[in-house]
């Protein structure tokens, strides 16, 4: 969000409070918004996610197009489509853990509203939506927190100004409502989830056949938290939801209602355990016959322990959507 000077034109246009989604919308991907600002660092720059903790994740994800290619009968062209792209970390690290022959097979796309990163991989096709009929893996990783939401506390929606002030706002009706009703009930302060159920519906629509799947910081009906989970990140550390351009705005997802028929939620533990990724330490007698290569396994049972582990990242939540396919994990 650019800044403007004070007594501008639209300096009380800009400091009257607006519902949450709007002021999310504003901070997050207006003019100078945080993802959007050029020559910004990108999310890395300000938190540390799955894809940067380590190059296991990209394995485990390359694993799992491996399993879709299977299932497609290992087509001439296989769609890699990774939405909320970030700088485009996660398909370099795809492409990389590929066999020669599948990558050179791979349409890589990165979905992204930044512009696209200078010395990118020239195979990855960077655009600001889905590509139509994918044939492949269409991947989500830490998008859908970042798909703006309004907020509401005890039937009323939640307003607030560009420094962070909260008020509270008009009823919360119509669709809002009955989202509220179905999957957040009760009184207390929620966030309403229907534009990522939307978002997530019109993202899995794009896949002609293949897997779409959604990872993030998840909740379901029965976890609700009764004070919802909005915070803001910058520089590593966590602060608080100022709409203002300056740090990322984000709450956690009700993946529940986003699942469409013959999804499957999985927690980050289960999912990647079952593409191969294991906290177990290397046996010792390796350390014997070969130190070095003990060291190496050593590291990386603890980057996969780091991404697997309860209370952390492997508490996150997959949200696995099968489109023609059969059904992972099977």
């Amino acid at each position: 969000m650019s800044t403007q000077g004070e007594g501008t034109a639209d300096a009380p246009e800009r400091a009257r409070p607006v519902r949450w989604r709007t002021a999310m919308e504003r901070a997050l991907y207006g003019p100078d918004g945080f993802y959007v600002r050029p020559g910004g660092p990108g999310p890395a720059g300000h938190f540390r996610t799955s894809v940067h903790a380590s190059p296991l994740y990209a394995r485990a994800v390359a694993r799992l197009l491996l399993w879709v290619d299977e299932e497609l009968g290992r087509p001439r062209e296989l769609d890699l489509v990774d939405v909320g792209a970030g700088r485009g970390e996660l398909l370099a690290g795809v492409l990389a853990e590929l066999p020669a022959a599948t990558a050179a097979r791979v349409r890589p796309y990165g979905v992204e509203r930044a512009a696209r990163p200078d010395g990118l991989d020239g195979r990855i096709r960077w655009t600001d939506e889905p590509p139509g009929r994918t044939r492949g893996l269409l991947f989500a990783n830490e998008w859908l927190d970042n798909v703006p939401v309004d907020l509401a506390e005890d039937g009323r929606y939640v307003e607030v100004a560009r420094d962070g002030t909260q008020s509270e706002g008009g009823p919360v009706d119509g669709r809002d409502r009955a989202w509220l009703d179905r999957w957040w009930p009760g009184a207390g302060r929620a966030e309403i989830g229907r534009p990522r159920d939307e978002a997530w519906a019109a993202a899995v629509a794009t896949v002609e056949r293949g897997l779409a799947v959604a990872v993030d910081y998840a909740h379901t009906r029965d976890t609700r938290p009764p004070y919802g989970t909005l915070t803001g990140f910058r520089a590593g550390r966590e602060v608080a939801p100022v709409p203002d351009g300056s740090c990322d705005v984000t709450a956690h997802v009700a993946l529940d209602a986003c699942a469409g028929p013959g999804a499957v939620l999985l927690t980050q533990r289960e999912a990647l355990g079952a593409l191969g990724v294991s906290g177990a330490r290397p046996p010792l007698a390796l350390a014997s016959s070969d130190p070095a290569a003990y060291v190496r396994a050593l590291s990386l049972a603890g980057e996969a322990a780091e991404l697997t582990a309860r209370g952390g990242l492997g508490d996150f939540g997959w949200l696995v959507q099968p489109v023609g396919v059969g059904r992972w994990p099977g």
